[in-house]
């Protein structure tokens, strides 16, 4: 499934599910490093785990974040 984010650095989540777990995470743009831990973390991870961990996040003054925008990208993934 690919998610376009709003209101962040990096454009686009590509993510993968198997079943409810998380099987794969990369986001497009943004702190490469950063992202990259991100995904790396949440893979093997249960969605709702991740979401309850990430929902909410802000970065600086925005009010969401890359964390936040995955979270949202996960929600989306468990509906479809």
């Amino acid at each position: 499934m690919q998610y376009k984010t709003r209101g962040t650095c990096s454009q686009l989540i590509n993510l993968e599910l198997d079943g409810d777990v998380i099987k794969s995470v990369e986001f497009i743009g943004g702190c490469d490093g950063n992202l990259q831990g991100i995904s790396k973390l949440v893979t093997g991870m249960k969605a709702e785990d991740a979401i309850k961990r990430l929902e909410g996040i802000q970065c600086g003054f925005k009010p969401t974040s890359c964390p936040d925008q995955l979270a949202k990208a996960l929600r989306q993934a468990l509906a479809q």
